[in-house]
């Protein structure tokens, strides 16, 4: 007798939000996500290093640490290009088996569908459903907001819904509540018309205020608060959904009060090198005998020679703000150790962080410092979060150049600082305190079993978690 083959288990219905920034001190100030964690469970978590954006969320879906999946930040130095890049979107830059192909293999014969909203390394990948910020690049130089999404259809169906991504409010001095809003609005369009299996969910909002103004300042208490308000609808859906939540974090924000100009000591070494065009200096990397690249508190050092390991060593040491230095043994002590990293890691003491600045005179600095530019600074840069405080004619300067982009015609919006000092809070260190770390939190009252309330909750074991609560004894 022939038997049919048998169904694919059923798939418990999961929605993951990724919460940035946030920490068991802020959710005194967010009832609804403190809510979800004391009815159900909740466990401080252990970050990888760094503990940033894409290197965290990177180990969530592979399980793996940087030195597997190869995310050794969110950006590097790629060598056979010889160029500096952030932010790339790529999925295939991510090595190991992501969560969905793990989840699709435990149910052969059967969809396993993925619907993923701003989580990173988005484009590329084999989920059902994407949306991730892309600007359009107009040819004469404009850059306008809007989002990336498969399939195509979608992309008017959410603006159609929600109105065009609001870019201006991801990212930049404008930076705000409104992105994560939108994100929020999109996830919950998803959930209510494609009902996807897994459900990913990226909100930036506690990013900000805590790099602006510090983790314990009033302001970014509020933030808190209302990103607790703004994520009340999407719980709600997933409650009457029947859908499984995990809230989780990638890293905590600390408060800051000095920065490090890493390169800038490179450079009076004599180990790192630039070249002029109209009187702007710009990083050469090709012919640097050392230069890095910094990310919040990690900076990766390349050393194009390995002769002038000691010489880079030197001009580093003693450093104010500079805590250590990660040779090959302390990169693989910390699961730093890819060939993307640098030959040196730089880390910061808890209270510093590192500047990507290379130039010695800010009358030579690139043009492009002073903007919004994520992908041209070789280096992260959060005091694009300001708009000059020492320039009192910024905001004029800036409406003058919003006028000019409304009538066609070619516009700079410089508006961003050359002063780091505004800066109070960032990230990238693990941390010393767990008050001070990210958390995870989730909705079924069992799903960490023995961890309750014991040791932090690896970034590591995140994946197996999500496909436990998706699949159950599958796994």
């Amino acid at each position: 007798m022939i038997r049919p083959p048998a169904a694919a288990p059923r798939a418990h219905p999961l929605l993951v939000i990724d919460v940035v920034g946030l920490t068991p001190s802020l959710l005194e100030h967010m009832p609804r996500l403190r809510a979800l964690g004391r009815e159900g469970s909740y466990s401080p978590l252990r970050t990888v290093l760094p503990a940033v954006t894409c290197a965290a969320q990177s180990t969530f879906l592979t399980g793996e640490l940087p030195s597997g999946h190869g995310i050794v930040a969110n950006g590097w130095y790629f060598r056979e290009l010889g160029d500096v890049l952030l932010w790339r979107q790529h999925n295939r830059l991510v090595g190991g088996e992501k969560l969905w192909d793990a989840a699709r293999a435990l149910r052969p014969g059967s969809s396993y569908t993925v619907a993923n909203v701003c989580w990173w390394y988005a484009m590329g990948a084999d989920t059902d459903w994407t949306v991730t910020p892309r600007p359009v690049y107009y040819a004469d130089g404009r850059k306008e907001p809007d989002c990336y999404t498969r399939p195509p259809e979608l992309h008017d169906e959410l603006v159609a819904e929600l109105g065009e991504f609001p870019l201006f409010t991801f990212w930049g001095p404008g930076a705000n509540l409104t992105s994560s809003e939108w994100i929020i609005g999109a996830t919950r369009h998803l959930l209510r018309t494609r009902h996807p299996d897994l459900a990913l969910c990226y909100v930036p909002h506690l990013d900000y205020d805590l790099q602006r103004y510090g983790p314990d300042d009033p302001r970014s208490h509020r933030a808190a608060a209302e990103l607790d308000a703004a994520l009340a609808p999407l719980l709600d859906q997933a409650r009457d959904e029947g859908r499984t939540v995990v809230a989780l974090s990638e890293y905590g924000i600390t408060r800051v009060r000095r920065h490090v100009d890493i390169n800038r000591v490179l450079r009076r070494a004599g180990l790192l090198n630039v070249y002029t065009q109209d009187g702007m200096e710009y990083l050469d990397p090709w012919t640097s005998r050392a230069f890095a690249v910094a990310d919040h508190q990690i900076a990766h050092v390349y050393v194009s020679d390995p002769a002038d390991l000691p010489a880079t060593r030197e001009a580093l040491d003693g450093l104010p703000g500079l805590a250590r230095l990660l040779d090959e043994g302390g990169k693989k002590e910390n699961g730093l150790d890819h060939p993307r990293s640098g030959e040196l890691v730089a880390l910061a003491e808890p209270d510093a962080w590192f500047t990507y600045y290379y130039w010695l005179d800010d009358a030579h600095a690139p043009d492009f410092a002073q903007l919004v530019e994520i992908h041209r600074k070789p280096g992260y840069d959060p005091v694009e979060l300001f708009m000059d405080p020492h320039d009192p004619y910024v905001k004029l300067r800036a409406a003058a150049a919003l006028a000019r982009k409304k009538t066609g015609m070619r516009y700079r919006m410089a508006v961003v600082p050359l002063d780091p000092s505004p800066i109070r809070g960032s990230h990238g260190l693990l941390p010393s305190r767990t008050e001070d770390g990210p958390v995870l939190l989730c909705s079924r009252p069992d799903a960490l079993g023995e961890r309750r309330d014991a040791q932090p909750f690896p970034a590591t074991d995140v994946k197996r978690l999500l496909l436990d609560l998706a699949l159950g004894d599958l796994t």
